[in-house]
Parts: structure tokens; sequence; C-alpha cells
């Protein structure tokens, strides 16, 4: 049985969404076991005529909520009966329970994940690797997309071989092709530290290094992971989240603008249905955080039921391919650093 917390208060639709999520995940999954952390007397409420395995389905009583504009340190030391920092004290004291899913605070989830839970073994920092469609119906993760401002050319080795792990093993894509965000695609471009990382991620035999990336190219299907730091990834993700989201307003804006244009788009609906689909967040999931000792997931903060249904997905993913244990026995076989 793969137990999963998952922390119902925090997010934009919050109870409703991780409730639904809760029930449709069970449904889908006959060994899975839920944890739902929050006040009680709404959850049940929230639970009230839905259809579900209740010997699957634990609720755990956190009545606190973590508000976004809390600093992430207080939360960790004075909110331990809100509903994310009782997941996460979970989640370090029962060996039964494998994985987290939140759609709260990033601050307060990554600063309880690392001094609650902790590190895998020889990983110097966790990163986040959201996922991306890419224009050949593939999928891109970039990792780091904001965990780490501030990086060095051993963490983003680390990086490329936890991403890589994690698309082959959760995802199946074979010899994952990693490139390193640059501001070209020549070796000799971008800062020292980068050109540093360059010529680390060619020493190592376990990554399939295939170069450079400009922004520019992220969905183009070239690319399996994406190597950054979490400053440079969290502006690269958003700005391309951003964009589709705008242009699919504008294109609808354009539409409605003349009679003719709804004609053509009538005949069209179908391909705008899978375009809309395709080019929404909503269906892949959250950000991993990968290098942690237990598995946690960062849903986006206005997550709706499917995009938590798919965070507990790709928490069950990793722990059923016991991701942790092959990242920490790759990393072992590099020298470690010291941050």
């Amino acid at each position: 049985m793969i137990k999963i917390i998952v922390d119902c208060f925090g997010g934009d639709h919050c109870p409703e969404a991780p409730v639904e999520a809760a029930v449709r995940s069970l449904a889908a999954n006959p060994d899975l076991y839920l944890i739902l952390t929050g006040d009680e007397a709404i959850l049940r409420k929230c639970l009230e005529g839905k259809q579900y395995d209740a010997s699957r389905l634990e609720i755990e009583h956190a009545p606190e909520v973590i508000g976004c504009d809390e600093k992430p340190t207080d939360v960790v030391r004075l909110k331990r009966n809100s509903s994310m920092m009782k997941g996460i004290i979970l989640l370090r004291d029962r060996d039964d329970i494998a994985a987290m899913v939140s759609t709260g605070s990033t601050g307060a989830l990554v600063t309880g994940a690392l001094v609650r839970i902790g590190r895998i073994p020889g990983v110097i920092r966790p990163a986040f690797c959201p996922l991306l469609p890419t224009m050949d119906g593939g999928i891109v993760g970039v990792c780091d997309s904001g965990a780490n401002v501030e990086v060095t050319s051993a963490h983003l080795r680390q990086f490329a071989i936890m991403a890589s792990l994690y698309m082959e093993n959760v995802y199946g894509v074979k010899n994952p092709r990693v490139a390193l965000l640059n501001v070209g695609k020549e070796a000799e471009k971008g800062d020292d530290m980068r050109r540093e990382t360059y010529q680390l991620l060619t020493q190592t035999p376990s990554v399939n290094f295939v170069g450079n990336m400009e922004s520019r190219d992220l969905l183009s299907g070239s690319y399996d992971v994406v190597v950054a730091d979490g400053f440079s990834g969290n502006v690269l993700v958003k700005t391309t989240e951003g964009t589709a989201l705008e242009l699919l307003r504008k294109l609808k804006k354009d539409i409605m603008s003349r009679w003719l244009y709804k004609m053509g788009a009538l005949l069209m609906k179908r391909m705008f249905k899978d375009m809309k689909a395709f080019m929404n967040y909503q269906n892949y999931g959250g950000s991993v955080l990968l290098g942690t000792s237990k598995v946690v997931v960062k849903g986006h903060g206005s997550s709706k039921a499917v995009a938590v249904e798919k965070c507990i997905e790709q928490a069950y993913k990793m722990e059923v391919s016991h991701l942790s244990g092959k990242i920490e026995t790759e990393i072992a076989q590099y020298e470690h650093y010291e941050d």
C-alpha cells in the first residue's frame, strides 16, 4: 500500500479541489492510501455524498492554515498545527508514509521539507522540477525552477542527474537529453559558473548532455531536461506559461471580433479544444522537489482537482519507481561537494 499525504488547505481551490482529487485517485489506484490534513469538520463535510473506500482514507486534524505572505521560518517553528506542517511532521515521523502533495506556500513547503525531512544522502540541495509540454507532443522538465536562486556548478550537475533519473523512471523517457540554460548555444557562452558547468556535464557519463539551450527553444522538443539556477528557471517557466495563456486569450478575443472568424472557429472547434488542453498547465501536475529523503510534490496555488490528481499520480509513480534510492546510488558515484 502506497501512503501519500494530501495537504488540503493553502491553495486557491482548497479544500474542494484536493478532496475531489483524493476521491478520484483512490478510485484509480487500489493500492493507494491517502491521508488528508486540514480542519477535520470541513473535510468531512466536503466528503459527504462522495463514493470512496473509507478504509484507505485517513484525516489528520490540522485547524491552522498558512498564508502565502507568512515567513517560512516562522511557519516551521510556530504553525505545527497547520495542514502543511502537520503533513510534513507526519511524513518525517511515520516510516509507512511515502510522500506528500501540497498546493500551499512554496517557501514554507521547501523550508519545512529541508528542516524536518532532510535530504537524500549525498544531495547538496534539493531542486524543483516542473514539466511543460513540447511541440512534438512530449514533455520537458526544468530543474531548478525556484528552490535555489544561487547555485554552483556542482549543484547544477546534481540537478541534471536527479532530473534525468526522474524523467526516465517516472515518465519512461529513455536516455533523457539534458541541456544547460544559457545565453547562447556555444560552449564558451555565459558566465564562469555556466562555462564550468558545461565542462562538468560533459564529464558526467550518466547524463546525456547535449549542450547549451537558449530559452526560445524550451518547447521545441529537442530537450527532455533543462538545467538552470532557481531564479532563471523560475522566470523561464512562468514566462512560458504566461505567454501561452495570453496567446489563448488573444486568439479568443480575435475570434469573437468578427462573425466570419466565429464561423471559421466553429469548424475548428475540436482543434481549439485540443490546443487549450495541450497548453493548460493543470494537465501536467506540479513541481516535484527532487533530492528530499521522502517524496514532496508542490502543485500550483491555483490547482483545480485535475491538477491535484496529477500531483498525487506523480508522487505515486515516484515511490513505485524507487526514485529516491536510485538518486542516492547515482549521486554516490561522483565526488561530494560542500555548499
